[in-house]
């Protein structure tokens, strides 16, 4: 989930060869899940389609349900590979298997509807992401809310999508999970290029990209044709130049900064209209930059926006706050730290 996948990879490794030596059937099929999820990740098909098979085989004494989340698994492998058929039929066969225990058989829910939504089933795809978003929470809803975003994509709604989208971002940021991350952050670019935020998509996509390269974490060929389509698209409408220039801002975000870049905006309503409590995430994020020692003028360069646009933040800041200087300032968010 912190997207360290080659450690992550080494360890579920070592749980399987620890299991074999004493026959642990059960721990065995699980860490030959996890261990599929890790290669599956880093774009290592063929090893995590071989973990799946494995999975699938060491489950075949522990009964239908073990088999399903395996065959959910080989579903997982067939979206990282583009296979959209592979992907559908695994998904019916873990469905059918899985079913015999609902209530854990919810946190395979996401990854049916990934593969109902690649199949261009958006009725199963939207009844499994929803039943997956009220039954899961953690790591599992965070999944299922991105698949959901996804499924309103395909439907044209982009304020559901967007909704969703912002939900599994804040979802993993506030447990860490930054595995998914790049994955929302793309969703949320086109629900930017759908919206005609077009500067905003290409940041989100080139945010993506970057934490991608950091992490080693792969796209799902399955979303490779929409990918590209979108980032068609926006160099068509930006022009090339705009593009790239958009592209490296997004690109040179940390992932914590590209977070709060995508959370700028949110939430505004329901706020006290002062105290700490009533500061945006836009004008935290300024909070943030000024405490760093930064001038206005590299502020503006960081958040994308004018020195004077930053002069005005900075003014509404000082008011909600009851402050007059930047010291001030700097010593209330060490403060909140």
């Amino acid at each position: 989930m912190e997207a360290d996948l080659a450690e992550a990879a080494a360890q579920f490794r070592d749980v399987v060869a620890e299991c074999e030596a004493t026959r642990d059937a059960f721990m065995i099929a699980n860490g030959l899940q996890g261990l599929c999820f890790a290669l599956a990740y880093c774009g290592e098909v063929s090893a995590a389609r071989a973990a799946a098979d494995a999975e699938v085989e060491a489950a075949a004494e522990l009964g239908e349900y073990f088999q399903g989340v395996g065959h959910s698994a080989l579903a997982v492998v067939a979206l990282a590979a583009g296979d959209v058929q592979a992907a559908v039929n695994a998904s019916e066969a873990a469905q059918r298997q899985i079913s015999v225990q609902p209530k854990t058989a919810a946190s395979n829910l996401a990854v049916n509807a990934a593969a109902a939504l690649a199949g261009g089933d958006l009725i199963n795809a939207r009844r499994l992401a929803d039943e997956a978003v009220t039954a899961t929470a953690g790591w599992h809803l965070t999944r299922a809310l991105m698949v959901r975003a996804r499924v309103s994509i395909a439907h044209g709604e982009p304020e559901r999508a967007e909704r969703d989208g912002h939900g599994a971002l804040a979802l993993a940021a506030s447990i860490h999970a930054h595995l998914e991350v790049p994955h929302i952050l793309e969703c949320l670019a086109d629900v930017a290029k759908d919206t005609g935020n077009h500067q905003e998509a290409a940041r989100l996509f080139g945010a993506a990209d970057a934490i991608r390269q950091h992490t080693g974490a792969v796209r799902f060929k399955i979303y490779d044709a929409g990918y590209e389509a979108s980032l068609a698209a926006l160099r068509d409408t930006l022009g090339e130049n705009d593009f790239d220039a958009a592209w490296a801002q997004g690109a040179a975000l940390s992932t914590e900064e590209a977070i709060a870049y995508a959370q700028r905006g949110r939430g505004e309503r329901k706020r006290p209209a002062t105290g700490w409590a009533s500061l945006t995430p836009a004008e935290r994020d300024l909070v943030r930059l000024v405490s760093e020692g930064l001038a206005n003028n590299d502020i503006a360069t960081r958040l994308f926006v004018s020195p004077r646009t930053v002069q005005a933040h900075l003014t509404h800041v000082y008011n909600k706050l009851g402050l007059t200087s930047r010291v001030q300032l700097a010593q209330e968010a060490a403060r909140h730290a």
